[in-house]
């Protein structure tokens, strides 16, 4: 094997090494660009650098001695069997078992544990806790999990999340100390370390009191969500005024959407697909967006800040992004995860379809002078034909044509929860703003690839330029278009459940992409919505700039487009505190909140006058 080069060598040893720690002799490794992930016994894991620089060849180790003691020491039927419903209790509970596994392996073996924090040194540099500057912002899941690994393996936590570890720390272990220091005593039998995993989320207040008076509250609001479905398909909307009063709060929503789950599918059908066949759904296809006269001060600013080429950067229908056959499969899959969240969400989008339609309806003037004859003043009418003021003239009421434009962030640290949620708000937001005659646009950005792209090869080959500013190809997705219909956008929406779509971003431009196609459309009101969960992040860029180059550069286009441009800002942060970036915005500390959040801030966007 003289013709081997060193990564070929080095390939077989590592194939070899995890087959025989997982005890799996089936076990496949690949490489890939794309993140590290795991599918049964298929290992995919970064692909090192030709030259095999020793940081590269450690991180590399690290997933793949991960993923192979995760196959030896894990059962995947028990721990589902365990883990709790609740989307933040099971992060913390996905969290602590995974370290579990790791100890098993690091320890008596330095080099496993060398490698594994490697892999875990990269894992938090796209993770909010080292950006976190309080308690709210930094995610559970990631630092009970790094108590826990200090505990089981006997290291400390790495410096990168110290300042965020700091904010916590005190309170974990003031909650839950006794039981991190009680996971050591199961840790080799995971039926015994998963009831301690649950009496921790317990100390915690993570699962106490799970489905219990919220969802004895909600009874009567299951009904009242069966109404409103009902009313929806079979009644006009001459009430739809009256029906909109009364808010549900969002826990109790999402429990009862939880106990809905049996039945979620079946309602989403009724609910929306009567829509099919409305007339005039088949959209505009053919219409160019047209750009409407506006003042120079409009015109986008130009702000300190640049991209080293555009050339190899991207704007891509989510179509071209695979074949129709697994956009079919992923949109199956993103349905499965619709089904338990349907109830709640349902009739939260019913609420903001009452409230749009309501704005819509119309209205009468009474006591005219001539007009429609008042069914009310008929008796008059009768006893004195002569009598004046006994008609009524129906008034339109006003309400702007409206677009709204959903930016998603398609950002690696978004997977798991948070990113499924995302695609099933937007799909049933579009749903319901198509039923009311609002068009809704559906993007993503993200980039082509981690840690720099063509463009870092670009640059690297011109000699390393100081400051060259953007240092990735950025990847801009439409899901779906403003004139397209919900229904022929429909399978597109699964392309966010990819494996290997969801790498870094650069909110900045992102922002500026999605603005700039509201700014070409001709509707009078503008609304444009980020659902992101933190800052902006791309290594590649960060590494030969600034630490504050993207995050100075979205602030600058925040800014203008709030002071300066028509368009309506939102932002809704995920585990992360965004009303440090925009004036209007909210946060959320678990991603089932979304779609409720989403609703609602639409909901009290139009029920306000628009700016």
């Amino acid at each position: 094997m003289a013709d081997q080069t060193p990564l070929d060598r080095f390939k077989a040893v590592l194939g070899g090494t995890a087959r025989a720690l997982a005890d799996e002799p089936e076990l496949e490794l690949a490489y890939t660009a794309d993140a590290p992930a795991q599918s049964g016994k298929h290992l995919k894991v970064p692909m090192p650098a030709r030259a095999l620089p020793a940081d590269q060849v450690a991180e590399v180790r690290g997933f793949a001695d991960g993923f192979a003691l995760r196959l030896r020491h894990h059962d995947q039927a028990l721990h589902l069997k365990a883990a709790p419903v609740e989307a933040v209790a099971r992060a913390v509970f996905d969290a602590v078992e995974n370290a579990r596994v790791e100890a098993l392996g690091a320890r008596g073996y330095r080099g496993i544990g060398d490698n594994l924090e490697s892999a875990l040194l990269m894992r938090l540099k796209s993770d909010p806790i080292t950006r976190a500057r309080s308690r709210d912002e930094v995610p559970l899941s990631t630092a009970v999990a790094l108590l826990a690994r200090e505990r089981l393996i006997g290291r400390p936590s790495p410096a990168l999340a110290a300042p965020g570890m700091a904010l916590v720390r005190e309170w974990i272990e003031e909650k839950a100390g006794g039981d991190l220091d009680a996971l050591g005593h199961a840790i080799d039998d995971q039926a015994a370390f998963a009831k301690l995993s649950m009496k921790l989320l317990e100390d915690l207040e993570l699962v106490e009191g799970d489905l219990m008076p919220d969802d004895a509250d909600d009874g009567g609001n299951e009904d009242e969500g069966q109404d409103d479905t009902e009313q929806d398909e079979g009644e006009t909307t001459d009430d739809a005024g009256d029906q909109g009063q009364g808010e549900i709060e969002q826990r109790g929503e999402q429990q009862q959407g939880d106990q809905q789950e049996g039945d979620g599918r079946q309602q989403r059908d009724d609910s929306f697909d009567e829509a099919d066949g409305e007339p005039g759904d088949e959209g505009e296809d053919g219409m160019m967006p047209v750009r409407p006269n506006r003042p120079v001060h409009d015109a986008t600013p130009h702000f300190d800040y640049k991209a080293w080429t555009t050339s190899f950067d991207e704007q891509i229908a989510a179509t071209e992004l695979c074949d129709a056959d697994e956009l079919a499969r992923l949109r199956a899959y993103l349905d499965q995860q619709l089904v338990h969240l349907q109830g709640a969400v349902t009739k939260l989008a019913n609420r903001l379809q009452r409230r749009l339609m309501a704005q819509q309806n119309r209205s009468w003037d009474f006591d005219q002078e001539e007009g429609l004859l008042d069914a009310a003043r008929l008796a008059r009418v009768v006893v004195n034909p002569a009598h004046s003021l006994s008609y009524k003239i129906e008034r339109d009421t006003e309400f702007k044509d409206t677009i709204v434009t959903l930016l998603i962030d398609n950002s690696g640290s978004m997977r798991g929860r948070p990113i499924s949620i995302a695609a099933i708000s937007a799909d049933i937001l579009a749903r319901t703003l198509e039923r009311c005659g609002v068009k809704t646009e559906i993007l993503g950005f993200t980039t082509r690839a981690w840690k720099g792209g063509q463009a870092r090869e670009h640059w690297l080959a011109a000699g390393r330029p100081p400051q060259p500013g953007r240092l990735n190809d950025i990847r801009h997705i439409i899901y779906k278009q403003a004139d397209e219909p919900w229904r022929r956008a429909k399978p597109a929406l699964g392309l966010m459940m990819r494996e290997g779509l969801l790498k870094e971003n650069i909110d900045g431009e992102a922002l500026l992409w999605a603005h700039s196609r509201l700014i070409a459309r001709g509707e009078d009101r503008k609304i444009l919505m980020v659902i992101s969960d933190g800052a902006p992040v791309d290594d590649s860029t960060l590494s030969v700039n600034s630490g504050s180059y993207l995050e100075r550069h979205l602030r600058q286009v925040i800014g203008w487009i709030e002071t300066r441009s028509p368009v309506e800002l939102i932002a809704i942060g995920i585990g992360h505190d965004v009303t440090r970036y925009y004036s209007r915005a909210v946060t959320i500390m678990d991603a089932e909140q979304l779609g409720g959040t989403i609703i609602e801030q639409l909901a009290a966007l139009f029920d306000a006058a628009p700016r």
